[in-house]
């Protein structure tokens, strides 16, 4: 076997492969006399049909399967022999395949790119921190009073935060246009979901009035047929309400499952909540901030091919969401090129994240696996099926394997890094995400 290596790129090959003649005539004969035995040909009995005849009948077949079957075993000898790893199968190209000559083919792909920084010597990592205070648990409470809240009735002029249930009709130049009409329409003032000029309009009104409204639509406004232009809106106000929110007391705390009614456990509770939150953002944040990092110092090129099957993911990945929406997947046809950049950085991530765990032979740590499956089970009703769930099937536990691996790379990265501690508020911790 001949075997010879052309660069196509930075990460480009092409493998090009000639099988003698006489290993190519070999395999095809191996392949006849296997068909000699089986094949059922009118005027001969099986077993005893000539072996020219079967090679005039099957000679094509014969020699593609073989052909087929040399390809491949070489190809993986060859690529051993020059010591090359493709990123992504390689496309064959055929340049001989008839009898009598040398089997004669190349292999175009991508290799791996060589990642030339495995740690962050050198490199500031800050790390944020942070702590509950008694301010972020009142907080989250009013939050959790907001959840509960009741709308009764005003009683006087409307201002910001109150309700509006109405009817509207907005025309232009006297005639209505699409989605200018509403019924028993429901608004919160001061929540932005309304035109500047409408909420403006809706200010001191009360139930029972009837009101005009000018409003002025953007120049860049969604619907084409009205931007720019000017509306009258007429208003029919049904009801003004104002929201009551309950007392944080006893009835309060059983409404979310403080059996005791203990507001003070309650308020515990929110706390643990609000650490385990913490905790899991402040990770997130310190990962951002190392792989940030890790790409600044390995500024690489990666292979196009693993770009575009993770364009091809993330497209599959949104299709799904939307079905489950109840918008058909033909109805989804976005840009690849949009998809590009954030699929390269995973890519460009992945190839670094893949040399790490390589070069110091790094393996998922399985107490933290099991520890991760058991945290993601105990928000489930049934927390044990669906730990039996993720070990029933390797690929499922491939996922959790990955994202601990991920976790240890952070870990000994940061080992290596120049760590610096930053203090944030929880507010603001959570707020930038």
């Amino acid at each position: 076997m001949q075997v010879s290596v052309e660069n196509t790129g930075t990460l480009g090959r092409r493998l090009n492969v000639a099988i003698p003649a006489d290993q190519l005539e070999a395999k095809i004969q191996q392949r006849l006399q296997r068909l000699s035995r089986s094949a059922k040909i009118p005027g001969f009995r099986p077993g005893k049909v000539p072996i020219k005849v079967i090679e005039s009948k099957y000679g094509g077949q014969a020699l593609s399967e073989a052909a087929g079957e040399l390809i491949e075993k070489s190809l993986y000898e060859a690529l051993a022999q020059q010591g090359l790893s493709p990123a992504a199968s390689p496309e064959i190209e055929p340049k001989t395949l008839q009898r009598g000559k040398d089997l004669e083919y190349a292999a175009n792909f991508e290799v791996f790119p060589q990642v030339e920084r495995t740690d962050l010597s050198g490199t500031k990592i800050k790390c944020p921190q942070s702590e509950i205070t008694d301010d972020d648990v009142d907080r989250t409470i009013e939050k959790m009073r907001a959840q509960r809240t009741n709308w009764v009735d005003a009683a006087r002029e409307s201002r910001e935060g109150d309700q509006l249930i109405m009817d509207f009709v907005g025309r232009i130049e006297g005639e209505a246009f699409p989605g200018g009409k509403g019924d028993d329409y429901s608004v919160v003032l001061g929540k932005g979901s309304l035109l500047p000029d409408f909420e403006q309009g809706l200010l001191g009104v009360k139930a029972e009035e009837e009101k005009s409204i000018p409003v002025k639509f953007p120049e860049d406004y969604h619907g084409e047929e009205v931007a720019g232009k000017t509306a009258q809106f007429d208003v029919q106000v049904k009801q003004v309400l104002e929201a009551k929110l309950p007392e944080v007391d006893e009835e309060f705390a059983k409404s979310f499952g403080i059996e005791s009614g203990d507001v003070w456990q309650l308020k515990n509770e929110v706390k643990e909540s609000l650490n385990r939150e913490l905790n899991e953002r402040i990770s997130q944040v310190t990962r951002e901030r190392v792989l940030d990092a890790l790409l600044k110092v390995n500024d690489i090129e990666v292979p196009q091919k693993l770009v575009e099957r993770e364009i091809d993911r993330t497209i599959e990945s949104n299709k799904r969401t939307l079905a489950q929406q109840g918008i058909p997947a033909e109805k989804y046809n976005p840009e690849r090129s949009g998809f590009a950049d954030d699929a390269r950085r995973r890519v460009q991530l992945g190839v670094v994240i893949r040399a790490i765990v390589e070069q110091k032979q790094m393996q998922p740590d399985e107490t933290r696996v099991r520890a991760r499956i058991d945290q993601i089970a105990s928000s489930y009703q049934d927390p044990p099926a669906l730990v039996q769930w993720y070990h029933a099937d390797k690929s499922r536990l491939m996922q959790v394997q990955s994202v601990v691996l991920e976790e240890q790379v952070v870990e000994e990265l940061l080992k290596s890094a120049e760590v610096e501690h930053e203090q944030i508020a929880f507010k603001n911790l959570v707020e930038n995400q």
